[in-house]
């Protein structure tokens, strides 16, 4: 093992993908007559790692803008949707060191949005149809072995200069900038 080193260090240890679509039922403050427009916004959440899996709990608003008394009157009605997405993570590297101080970072590749909102078959509710994709990876120690090549290596200072040192850079130095003089 003398030309190998182990280096323990934090790499991506896991990752996982989801793609979600989830239907959510509101109840307007009166019976719809058509949907004028649908939009998410406020979206909120946490990750944390479960066993094998990422769990990402979140909430968001949805706001549904629609018409009422046969297209005579509008409202905009909200409500707020909670939800969890479990992920399950494929390891890459199978010799990482398990612990709980593994970091978890989810990113949504696809903020929650409306596909599509529409009037249910008995006409007094409104189902929105919400689309969400997420990317988690897990950061946790392994252990990376690297080769040592001392005869490769060139760790020459003096093709950056360092050993030659100009008169003209002492020039410019002045000798009262001295601190701590003996006055003091």
């Amino acid at each position: 093992m003398g030309d190998y080193r182990e280096i323990i260090t934090k790499a991506v240890v896991a990752k996982g993908r989801k793609f979600t679509q989830s239907n959510h039922t509101i109840r307007p403050g009166h019976q719809p007559s058509s949907i004028l427009g649908c939009w998410v916004i406020n979206h909120q959440y946490k990750a944390k790692k479960v066993g094998k899996t990422v769990e990402i709990s979140g909430s968001y608003d949805i706001n549904v803008w629609y018409s009422f008394d046969d297209n005579t009157k509008t409202e905009v009605t909200s409500d707020r949707a909670t939800y969890t997405d479990v992920i399950k993570l494929k390891y890459r590297d199978h010799d990482s060191y398990e612990d709980h101080e593994n970091e978890v970072i989810a990113q949504a590749l696809q903020q929650p949005n409306c596909v599509e909102a529409v009037i249910s078959p008995n006409g007094n509710r409104i189902i929105v149809h919400v689309d969400r994709e997420f990317l988690t990876e897990v950061i946790g120690e392994t252990k990376v072995v690297v080769r040592l090549s001392p005869e490769e290596y060139n760790n020459d200072d003096d093709e950056w200069g360092f050993d030659d040192i100009d008169d003209e850079e002492f020039e410019d130095l002045n000798p009262d900038f001295l601190v701590g003089s003996e006055e003091e």
